[in-house]
């Protein structure tokens, strides 16, 4: 079982006249261990400005630890990708002009008095314009991509393996 952590942080400054933001951690409600951590920020410029299309503009960020075999698919970064636009179609969130990045992290872990092995993270930032004002199916859409990637949800490329 895991639950989604949610608190206002201060926003990025600069960028738009009017900003806010998110923290949001996905914990394992056993454990209380922390699976996946991120950002979602809202930035609101009544003029619009250049790249954005709108007068909104979407900023998030996830990281992630994930399973050694998803870490090692040669499809990982676009089968992440896919799940951003999955999460946003599916929350009913309209957008356009989504961009970003999805890195792969592998860390290997040597010396000290026990073995730690290898270990896996995803990291996926992205950044996009909504529809409309209304925001908070997008915020849906992220907090699902944040479940999917830390395992809340089997992922949808492992599915029947």
């Amino acid at each position: 079982h895991r639950a989604i952590e949610i608190e206002e942080v201060p926003p990025p400054r600069r960028l738009a006249p009017f900003t806010a933001a998110l923290a949001l951690r996905t914990l394992d409600e056993e454990s209380g261990e922390p699976l996946a951590s991120g950002r979602f920020v809202v930035l609101h410029d009544p003029a619009g400005q250049i790249g954005w299309n709108g007068e909104f503009r979407l900023i998030a960020q996830l990281r992630s630890a994930i399973d050694p075999d998803m870490g090692r698919d040669p499809l990982l970064a676009e089968a992440l990708w896919s799940y951003a636009d999955d999460c946003l179609a599916e929350a009913g969130a309209g957008y356009h002009d989504l961009t970003g990045t999805v890195t792969r992290e592998i860390s290997e872990s040597f010396g000290g008095l026990r073995l730690r092995g290898s270990a896996f993270a995803a990291e996926i930032r992205a950044s996009w314009t909504p529809d409309s004002p209304d925001i908070g199916a997008h915020l849906v859409a992220w907090e699902d991509l944040m479940a999917r990637t830390s395992g809340a949800v089997a992922p949808r490329f492992l599915e029947g393996v």
